[in-house]
């Protein structure tokens, strides 16, 4: 579902219950560049990969330099009685301009490659400023508020003085000083009122010579200082100087605040959803001002699910997480911490349940970095999967006969499709258990990769004495169906393209792999092995074959399985020293 600018307002209230009906929510971006340096960095331990502090540098440094111009969100929930998983995806371009109203302003850039990478995808590159949906990270918020305050409390407001040579500013102040004075003295009948205009000014919309800033800066301050028994009211082209009515000025100062939370409520606009997955304080969200024409008892039900969602966070899902994730906390939280293990912290604390699908893709592979695991080829591979059973809410259509590939919506919802199907499959091949940590193959078993001498030339890479190249980083292969023996597992083996296919690369540019960061290493494609017979299985394989062969139950496995603790709260980082990101432990 697209929600633009103008249905957002209406829409909130079905996502915010929709979030807290979730049994998870996915997320993807589309961003306007991304670090597209980080082979030219000098690398820690001699040269060679860089560490993860270093990684999450280079990414902090272009996610502060960068936007989120589109996000998706797909809510799963989780029907049990019908044993089926109810998806429903949103699609949201973000409004990088904020309302001039808060005096918050921003520095948004694009990278060109990003730029050409997007449009080649038929990406509408005005769409964010004509469709985009407003929004504010707590860090703006927060300015935001100290702004208005300061122009509330006009005693914190610095005098100006002006230059001696500024002969205009100081023949204003003098007439100024007559008006106000004559005013004053008048005789009763006095009017009530004093308005302060430039020479010669007509007060009408259309004139010209009025008062700037700078001059009605001056007069305020005037008044101000001068006489404490008066009140300065900017009326647009002119100043209105009153009496002090002390319950006037409360009656005003309440009417100001109201008219502040309202602009500022709308402004933080997509933000109220993601405070409704991590917790957060939706206290200050008054669905009213933001869709004043909502009905009673919708109104009453955002309060309702409000304090259901206050401190309750949802799991929290994506695909190559620990790039989105930074752009995410820069993008609705604020700035990020210099230091990668204090960004763990934070994440853990705002999300103590995240899932990366790239992680959960690539945990059971000897070397990850040489894996297959986009995001398209990954749900084309699990799609053959009959279940769990997973189906569009019927307000949900979009994506149902076509694709949108690179569409924040659309990647969601392939996220969200592959963690249901993935986590199934491996939860029924136990992968996770003990007796399987370190590897996809029992340990008695070697023959996880073909030896380059049972290969021929062309199938070989270069390292190991052949001709042919290592094809591109694309996508995982996984075991597909579902099997009642949990353990003949699919075998992985490298393959080679041939040299006379060298120019087959899938990807010309950094800005091809915006859904992977780049590797430092050639990748691999992997492809199945069939799988061994009864004979060729071990006695170990045979008897725990005997054990498992039963019905499984084809769902994901529940949170507070030891699964969850192997494959959760661990983001994938190839290319790194360390390969992971563990941002905490997995609470059950």
């Amino acid at each position: 579902m697209d929600v633009t600018r103008l249905l957002f307002p209406g829409q909130l209230p079905a996502i915010i219950a929709a979030i807290a009906d979730a049994h998870f929510v996915s997320i993807d971006l589309e961003l306007s560049g991304i670090p597209s340096n980080q082979t030219n960095k000098p690398r820690a331990h001699g040269g060679g990969k860089p560490s993860l502090q270093q990684r999450y540098e280079e990414t902090k440094k272009a996610a502060e330099h960068y936007q989120v111009l589109q996000l998706g969100i797909t809510c799963v929930g989780e029907n049990i009685n019908r044993g089926v998983y109810v998806v429903r995806p949103y699609n949201f371009f973000l409004n990088p301009v904020p309302d001039e109203r808060l005096n918050v302003e921003r520095v948004f850039s694009y990278h060109s490659g990003a730029v050409d990478f997007l449009l080649k995808r038929n990406f509408r590159m005005e769409a964010p400023f004509l469709d985009g949906v407003h929004y504010f990270s707590r860090a703006e918020e927060a300015t935001a508020r100290r702004l208005a305050t300061q122009r509330q409390d006009r005693a914190s407001i610095a005098d100006i003085q002006p230059r001696p040579d500024d002969a205009e500013s100081l023949e204003l102040l003098k007439r100024l000083q007559e008006e106000v004075l004559a005013w004053k003295s008048r005789a009763a009948p006095r009017p009530d009122f004093l308005n302060f205009a430039a020479v010669g000014v007509d007060n009408g919309p259309q004139s010209e010579n009025i008062l700037n800033g700078y001059q009605k800066r001056l007069v305020h301050q005037y008044i101000r200082a001068q006489h404490p028994d008066l009140v300065s009211i900017g009326r647009g082209s002119f100043i209105q100087i009153v009496a002090y009515d002390k319950e006037r000025e409360v009656s005003e100062h309440q009417y100001r605040t109201r008219k502040f939370e309202e602009v500022l409520g709308r402004q933080i606009g997509l933000r109220w959803l993601v405070e409704a997955v991590c917790g957060g304080d939706m206290s200050a969200m008054d669905i009213n001002s933001i869709n004043p024409v909502v009905k009673a008892p919708v109104a009453a039900d955002i309060i309702s699910l409000r304090e259901q969602l206050s401190g309750q966070s949802t799991v929290l899902v994506g695909h190559n997480l620990f790039l989105d994730l930074i752009y995410f906390y820069v993008c609705f939280f604020g700035p990020l911490p210099d230091k990668v293990e204090e960004f763990q912290r934070t994440i853990h604390q705002l999300f103590p349940r995240i899932i990366d699908t790239k992680y959960l893709a690539t945990h059971n592979i000897d070397n990850p970095a040489l894996a297959r695991s986009s995001l398209e080829e990954l749900s084309q591979r699990l799609s053959k999967q009959a279940q769990p059973f997973i189906e569009l809410h019927p307000q949900h259509s979009k994506y149902e006969f076509e694709k949108f590939a690179h569409e924040a919506g659309f990647d969601s919802y392939l996220t969200a499709q592959v963690l249901i199907r993935l986590s199934a499959t491996l939860d029924s091949s136990g992968l996770h258990l003990d007796e399987n940590k370190d590897g996809l193959l029992d340990n008695d078993e070697e023959s996880y990769f073909t030896p380059p001498e049972e290969r021929s030339p062309e199938e070989r890479s270069p390292a190991e004495g052949g001709d042919g190249v290592l094809l591109d980083f694309e996508a995982l292969p996984v075991h597909l169906s579902i099997s009642n023996d949990k353990s003949s597992h699919s075998r992985i083996e490298p393959s080679y393209i041939p040299a006379s296919t060298r120019s087959a690369f899938s990807h010309a540019t950094a800005f091809d792999l915006l859904g992977d960061i780049p590797l430092d290493e050639d990748p691999v494609t992997l492809t199945l092995q069939p799988e061994k017979t009864a004979v060729q299985r071990s006695k170990k394989q045979e008897k725990r074959k005997k054990k498992a062969d039963k019905e499984i139950d084809r769902r994901m496995p529940a949170w507070e399985s030891p699964f969850w603790a192997a494959y959760g709260n661990k983001l994938r980082v190839n290319g790194t020293v360390e390969g992971v990101c563990d941002v905490g432990e997995w609470p059950c």
